[in-house]
């Protein structure tokens, strides 16, 4: 069934929208949101090969390496660096591992691109221009780092630029990184809530704990995301133990600040993770406000369990995952919708949840939510993602159930004529869809959701680490 719907949109994206960012899946259109350097083609060059799509795949392959990354080449005039090293780079460097290192086009196309993300750290002191200009580049004009960034977008190249290091043995990109890894380390214990960075940082000044507001959600996921890989990609080095020690710090004190139990219909003994404002740890304020984007925390916590001998984050991450997999379950269409509110629990252990006061409070629609602040289902990946983690390290059949409930959801409320689509509002399904959708559609969600159905064997997590784009990095052996 993965493999059909992932053929049926492929089959679109190529006759209507071939070497654009992305397919409109309903009106057929070809839209360019990423540079123009056809996003879609290259996130889902892995998930083709994965998918025995063989003949497919070496269509893409050769499209690919006709892409010209050039400066002058791109229809944007400022260019995301960060989506520009998780999407292009990443499937790039991911095919390249795939295909056991044999089409040398495909990591001469990376190091194109791995050149000009390094030319994003030619500053003063070393921290990347998170939104570069190619136009300025070429013309010699000097750019900053921005005065105020968000940490996700400047700590997230890690994996990629290491994984580049490794397979061309050339160091720069690797340094790069590290530079800022250890600004992160040198901060860790320095910010309101030791052990965990805010959002908000100064790349310019290097400052990174001075903000105020703390989530591992939106803005700064994958920064968290990356330790516990970046472990495992560096595979028993020097550097491998700084990664693992501030991973372990960072959880210990998301599990103390940032986690907490909702109050549920059915005392359901799950976890959310929200967002804590403070200025001191014995200030913090905790928002109950839950992010599908968050849902990756479980698998990157089951990750980091099984990869440091941690039952409690096995455990944790289970229970993170629970929570995803519950507010799939109890909204009207089996989806989980992009932002909404929970009560915490009164403490974890005290979770009974009185009918009669909650309609009282907050009326008879949506028990268990207090709000729905953003109604959309994205297409993302984050739930699947988790699950597949932690039915490959647990062994739980039922996760397979719940990853079918879900993928029958997502194609009752989002197939399109041509593609899937934005579902509008995952509690009122009537509202219909946008047209859009995303390449991670196919290089994330589509992948997990094939892989979990998959003998372990496939892309088996002893030998590969998945980036945050879902492209898996072969892991160096001595």
């Amino acid at each position: 069934m993965h493999l059909k719907c992932t053929r049926r949109d492929w089959d679109s994206y190529k006759k209507m929208a071939w070497l654009n960012d992305e397919l409109s899946p309903k009106s057929g259109k070809p839209k360019n949101t990423f540079g123009g350097w056809g996003a879609t083609l290259v996130d889902s060059l892995d998930t083709l090969w994965i998918m025995g799509l063989k003949d497919e795949f070496e269509e893409a392959v050769a499209a690919a390496a006709s892409i010209d990354f050039s400066p002058d080449s791109t229809s944007d005039g400022i260019i995301n660096m960060f989506e520009t090293t998780i999407r292009y780079l990443g499937g790039l460097l991911s095919a390249y591992d795939l295909t056991e290192c044999k089409d040398r086009r495909l990591l001469d196309k990376a190091v194109e691109i791995g050149d000009m993300i390094y030319a994003s750290f030619d500053t003063k002191n070393r921290m990347p221009v998170t939104r570069w200009s190619p136009y300025k580049a070429m013309k010699g004009i000097n750019q900053y780092p921005a005065e105020r960034g968000i940490i996700a977008e400047v700590a997230s190249s890690s994996m990629e630029l290491t994984r580049l290091s490794q397979l061309t043995g050339d160091m720069r990109w690797f340094d790069a990184i590290q530079r800022i890894t250890n600004v992160l380390d040198q901060q860790q214990n320095k910010t309101y809530l030791p052990g965990l960075w805010p959002v908000g940082c100064s790349p310019l000044s290097g400052e990174f704990a001075g903000d105020s507001t703390f989530t591992l959600g939106s803005m700064a996921d994958s920064a968290y995301e990356y330790l516990p890989k970046m472990y495992a990609l560096l595979g028993g080095t020097d550097a491998a133990s700084q990664y693992a020690r501030l991973y372990s710090h960072a959880m210990n004190t998301a599990m103390e600040y940032l986690f907490f139990r909702p109050l549920v219909p059915d005392n359901a003994d799950i976890l959310v993770s929200g967002q804590t404002r403070a200025q001191r740890p014995s200030s913090a304020s905790l928002e109950t406000e839950g992010q599908h984007l968050t849902c990756y925390l479980g698998g990157t916590l089951a990750l980091g369990g099984r990869l440091l001998s941690n039952k409690t984050h096995v455990e944790v991450g289970r229970k993170l995952t629970d929570g995803c997999i519950w507010t799939y379950r109890n909204t009207p269409t089996g989806l989980m919708p992009e932002l909404f509110r929970m009560q915490a629990c009164s403490s974890p252990s005290s979770c009974e949840l009185d009918n009669q006061q909650w309609e009282s409070d907050h009326g008879q629609r949506h028990p268990g939510f207090t709000h729905i602040t953003d109604g959309n289902y994205r297409l993302r990946p984050e739930a699947i993602e988790s699950i597949f983690y932690l039915y490959r390290i647990t062994g739980d059949p039922k996760l397979q159930d719940v990853a079918w409930e879900m993928f029958q959801a997502v194609e009752k409320h989002t197939r399109t004529d041509l593609a899937h689509a934005v579902l509008k509002n995952v509690m009122d399904p009537e509202l219909g869809t946008e047209d859009s959708m995303e390449s991670f559609w196919f290089g994330e969600t589509l992948k997990y959701f094939y892989l979990i159905f998959s003998d372990p064997s496939l892309i088996s997590l002893d030998e590969f680490v998945f980036n945050t784009e879902a492209h898996p990095f072969r892991i160096p052996r001595p």
